[in-house]
């Protein structure tokens, strides 16, 4: 019996679980545990998990492993490929011979190109949610959005969505084809697109807001508590906000989350998934190990107070500088 409260995403008629599941961190990236190390069976147990608590939604995309995600995605699914509602993104380039050029890539051509091999690896015909991963600077948005409308008409794709863009390119988007959802970073710790005003224009629009890194990127979970917990080859150690003394500013505020997290007797992770589940959106909280899953997905009942809310919001106010999510030349291309 489902656990797991159903929400719409955006009004175009998806409806899913208000907690889904990332499931990056269960492949490596260009050949690296950015995460740290994955088991493939422990990985495919946790969304098999995760669909029997109701949690039938999966976000992957063909950047991560390259295409390995996808291809493990399609080992747990396969059989049961209606129970799940897949989201998968495009828009890193990939050449054929399935390596990351690092060059973005949002034309016509391509679009065709990619989703023909996400479905693929997929091993399905139709993905429920199509992402742009990043915005093409030398592709008009136009031009892309056009080529995933067409998607839709062949029945290949059911809806469509954006990741990491401005409230100028989500207008431009929409009047091409209506989005379903926007992905972005959003948490306690990463709230720039509440202060940019891209969640006014969703809500606008009525388009879905779809919050990655919901924990902070782990941060939230109270787990790494000096940055030498790291791993080497953790690319969070590339990331302003877990470097030297901006990290320990933030252990401060964490501490003050787990305050009221011990006072309702859950955990910071559960709390903080349960601030967004407050505000109408879908976060996507990445794990690859059956108790998180849990845990995450028993958040998904948590109402907050409005005192306990306020709490929550006063302890890292909008404008509380956390260090930024991304190094230098991860920041350019967020946002566009």
């Amino acid at each position: 019996m489902s656990t797991i409260k159903k929400v719409n995403l955006g009004n175009q008629g998806l409806v899913v679980p208000n907690i889904g599941l990332g499931c990056m961190g269960m492949s490596q990236i260009a050949g690296n545990d950015i995460y740290g190390k994955a088991d493939e069976t422990e990985s495919i147990q946790t969304i098999h998990r995760s669909l029997e608590l109701g949690g039938n939604f999966l976000d992957t995309a063909d950047l991560y492993g390259p295409l390995k995600n996808e291809r493990l995605i399609s080992k747990a699914i396969k059989g049961n490929r209606d129970a799940y509602i897949i989201a998968t993104k495009f828009g890193f380039e990939i050449n054929d011979n399935e390596e990351l050029t690092w060059q973005f890539n949002g034309k016509k051509e391509y679009v065709k190109k990619a989703v023909e091999r996400s479905l693929k690896n997929l091993g399905t015909d139709y993905i429920d949610l199509y992402y742009l991963h990043r915005v093409d600077p030398n592709t008009p948005i136009e031009e892309t959005i056009q080529a995933m409308s067409d998607l839709v008409k062949e029945g290949k794709v059911g809806y469509i969505g954006l990741s990491e863009v401005s409230s100028e390119t989500i207008r431009k988007a929409h009047n091409i084809h209506p989005l379903t959802a926007v992905q972005s970073e959003y948490s306690l710790f990463e709230r720039s697109i509440e202060e940019d005003g891209i969640i006014k224009t969703l809500q606008e629009l009525q388009i879905g807001v779809v919050a990655y890194s919901p924990l902070g990127r782990g941060f939230i979970s109270g787990e790494i508590q000096h940055p030498q917990d790291l791993a080497e080859n953790d690319f969070r150690r590339t990331i302003p906000r877990f470097q030297g003394e901006q990290f320990y500013k933030n252990i401060e505020l964490l501490n003050e989350i787990k305050l009221i997290a011990d006072e309702r007797k859950i955990t910071a992770s559960q709390l903080a998934l349960a601030w967004i589940a407050s505000k109408g959106f879908l976060a996507i909280p990445g794990t690859k190990r059956v108790k998180y899953v849990e845990q995450n997905i028993e958040a998904s009942q948590l109402i907050l107070t409005t005192e306990e809310l306020n709490r929550l919001e006063n302890i890292i106010p909008l404008g509380t500088i956390t260090g930024n999510r991304y190094d230098e030349s991860g920041m350019k291309s967020v946002n566009l």
